[in-house]
């Protein structure tokens, strides 16, 4: 589990960084900016950024690409011992897939008020999981309006 303490290296804020690294990548090919990773004993062993257009597929969104690979990783299909960093708050799809994945800890940014699985609450998780949520809230709710801005110009 990461530490949100300062003098740590490896913190929440460190990790989130990374995750904002891939919704950036995700930005260079015209996706919607949304990042994420998968940290086990303060090390990221997956990553994911949006792929739902260059895929063609509705499900290729950040935290179902960082889920899967993680999985393969381990080589089981249970996340114990596990946290998601992800810029956005899951969407109901994600979160399903989060409980099924039995994840210990999910650690967003920004809210996702219109589609985030908050709207259902807590209980779309596993009983288990915890949540932090505005971690570098400002930054990655920045990613999201300038990628929207800049499609309405």
């Amino acid at each position: 589990m990461a530490s949100t303490d300062k003098l740590n290296p490896f913190n929440d804020e460190y990790f989130m960084q990374q995750a904002i690294r891939e919704a950036k990548a995700a930005a260079m090919v015209d996706e919607v900016p949304v990042g994420a990773v998968v940290v086990a004993n303060n090390r990221v062993i997956a990553r994911g950024h949006n792929q739902t257009e260059q895929l063609g597929d509705v499900t290729a969104h950040a935290e179902m690409i960082a889920l899967t690979s993680a999985a393969n990783h381990l080589g089981s299909k249970f996340l114990v011992g596990c946290t998601l960093y992800v810029t956005l708050e899951p969407c109901a799809m994600c979160a399903g897939a989060l409980a099924w994945a039995q994840l210990d800890r999910l650690v967003y940014g920004a809210p996702d008020e219109k589609r985030g699985f908050m709207t259902f609450g807590k209980r779309m998780l596993h009983p288990k999981t915890t949540v932090e949520f505005g971690v570098m809230m400002e930054e990655c709710g920045e990613l999201m309006s300038t990628f929207f801005a800049a499609k309405r110009m």
